[in-house]
């Protein structure tokens, strides 16, 4: 069998990885547009933190290794332009100007998501850039050392602007934030995006929410950002406005598409033509809490699913039952995460939500060094399920969370999260653990 794959980072190489463990003898082909594969992009931000730190420490396994211990066809700065499904082959050209064609028994598109870049005049101009693969890291920080850069300007306000703002900051740079919303992260409760805003300004980093930019200007070496009302001036300009698909080589191939124009897959990651696959930031997932499709990337659901494609191809039945969308990130000493859906997102699918906000301490009362936690809870009047939970605090956010997926994973009611057996040690946390107190507050309203 001939298994072909689009994209070698995190699904498309978990994939190869476990087809050929799966079938030693399968031919395994991949091809990569760029020169880099399996890398971590969630470290990139903590690398360009520090500027000694070598940026090549985030690949976690060479290409070499792929292809001498593993018999992988890896092919690197391979664009592909088209896939005919017809003759069951694809065609692009290498970044040597060389033209190629494959052919396939089964194919996975695994071509990942790229930075929303809007159409807005300047935003091609040097020193504009945004933060998605390795290269882009390497860019940033070899930018940021070479022109000394001390001021830099994020549009946007999304994971990786925030996680930006600490890199940048740890390095005496400047940091102005700007879009054009006017709620700074219209996602979270108002009291815990509060809290974070808080935090952020603590460290010095200006917020200008509700500008809409007009264009970008380069005067001198410095940039000027241009918004309605207001100017901002920088060194170095990011844009974190968020992510899209890669979904176009798919569109092309008449292959059906999804929510927020992501890959449709069922649960066996298989698209509307039965000899493509697809896997990972380009292709959508079942939400858990609603049972509809969504599009939210994220790396764990990338490598699973790119495991689960292997085994299909393998002839084995695997199916992934979908996501919550959970999620964790760092704001400086803020710990903050999500998992399920907000109050909003609870309305748009047709649930009645309830929720509560509370404000608690992350030990034991009387243990040193305890912090506040900030626990944000919603469940459903009608049928008393647990539907999402935010959280903020300097500790014992991050791994919380987990016991909020687990919950909704499984479908139990806030009652039931409530009577959950949740660990208890005065280091760790108060006998009532934060999650059950906001859960018992929760149910006063249900």
């Amino acid at each position: 069998m001939k298994f072909l794959i689009i994209g070698g980072d995190a699904a498309g190489m978990s994939a190869a990885s476990r087809a050929k463990r799966n079938m030693a003898d399968m031919e395994i082909t991949v091809l990569e547009k760029t020169n880099d594969v399996s890398y971590s992009a969630c470290g990139m931000p903590y690398n360009i933190a520090n500027p000694e730190r070598d940026i090549e420490d985030l690949v976690v396994r060479q290409a070499s290794v792929f292809r001498k211990k593993q018999g992988i066809n890896l092919f690197t700065g391979y664009f592909v332009e088209k896939i005919n499904s017809t003759d069951k082959k694809v065609s692009g050209t290498t970044d040597q100007g060389n033209q190629f064609e494959f052919s396939y028994d089964k194919l996975l598109i695994a071509t990942g998501g790229s930075p929303v870049i809007p159409d807005i005049p300047g935003f091609n101009l040097p020193g504009v850039m945004a933060l998605k693969n390795l290269d882009h890291g390497r860019k940033i920080k070899a930018y940021i050392k070479k022109n000394r850069v001390k001021k830099v300007v994020i549009i946007g306000m999304g994971y990786i602007g925030l996680e930006m703002c600490e890199a940048l900051q740890e390095q005496s740079i400047e940091v102005s934030m700007v879009k054009p919303g006017k709620t700074f992260l219209p996602w979270m409760d108002s009291e815990l995006s509060d809290i974070v805003k808080k935090e952020i300004k603590y460290y010095k980093v200006k917020i200008y929410a509700g500008y809409p930019i007009d264009r970008i200007e380069s005067d001198n070496s410095k940039l000027k950002v241009i918004c309605t009302g207001l100017t901002l001036e920088a060194d170095m300009v990011l844009i974190a406005i968020g992510v899209k698909p890669n979904s176009e080589l798919a569109v092309n191939a008449g292959i059906k598409i999804g929510i927020n124009h992501s890959i449709a897959v069922d649960s066996h990651l298989l698209t509307s033509d039965n000899n493509i696959y697809a896997a990972g930031d380009c292709a959508d997932a079942n939400h858990i809490v609603t049972g509809e499709k969504t599009w939210i990337p994220l790396a764990l659901r990338a490598n699973r699913a790119g495991w689960a494609v292997a085994d299909n191809v393998s002839g084995k039945n695997m199916e992934l039952p979908g996501i919550v969308g959970t999620a964790v990130f760092k704001v400086f000493n803020l710990e903050i995460a999500r998992a399920g859906l907000t109050e909003k997102e609870a309305k748009k699918y047709g649930f009645n939500p309830v929720s509560v906000t509370i404000k608690t301490s992350s030990r034991a009362h009387a243990h040193p060094g305890s912090s506040t936690i900030w626990i944000h809870i919603t469940g459903d009047k009608k049928s008393g399920r647990l539907l999402g939970v935010q959280m903020a605090g300097k500790e014992g956010v991050a791994h919380r969370i987990n016991a909020v997926a687990v919950a909704l994973h499984t479908h139990m009611t806030v009652d039931q999260f409530s009577q959950t057996d949740l660990a208890y040690a005065p280091p760790f946390g108060p006998v009532w653990d934060p999650l059950l107190t906001a859960a018992n507050q929760l149910l006063k309203k249900l």
